[in-house]
């Protein structure tokens, strides 16, 4: 008989049935359900917390610490010069109106522009921030580059 991969079963013993446990005397599991008599996790809504190790000092505090996180940190949703090539000349660019078209999905703490890729077009831009290189191409490019404040 050749083997196929439909014709496959498994070896014997490979599943078990699960253990009934809280279905009384004659399951074979009765009394105390495979619990044992006493302790920690005898008793219903026994829960560790995770990460517990028996009153032992649990890895996450036996390990040193490292770093910070600094709760100041400001994140701004970036766009490439290269990005902003389908839109035309007259049209005035606006976090708005690139969350609209999808160019960016959350704006978070601004917009900032940066200058990869060139500008064919004289574009008009606002945003947060502008990197050093995107302001010199859009200038180059005989756009303007509005800052907005925050």
């Amino acid at each position: 008989m050749a083997l196929h991969i439909g014709t496959l079963l498994a070896p014997r013993g490979a599943h078990k049935p699960p253990k009934r446990i809280g279905q009384g005397i004659g399951s074979g599991h009765g009394k105390t359900a495979t619990r044992g008599s006493k302790g920690q996790r005898s008793r219903a809504g026994s829960r560790r917390r995770p990460g517990f190790e028996g009153g032992q000092m649990p890895l996450h505090r036996r390990l040193p610490k490292r770093g910070f996180t600094n709760i100041f940190k400001r994140r701004f949703a970036t766009v490439n010069l290269s990005d902003l090539a389908e839109f035309g000349p007259s049209e005035k660019i606006t976090p708005q109106l690139l969350q609209q078209r999808g160019l960016v999905r959350r704006l978070g703490d601004g917009l900032k522009i940066l200058g990869e890729g060139e500008l064919k077009a004289p574009l008009e831009i606002r945003a947060h921030r502008f990197s050093k290189s995107a302001l010199e191409k859009i200038r180059k490019a005989g756009g303007k580059a509005e800052v907005l404040s925050a």
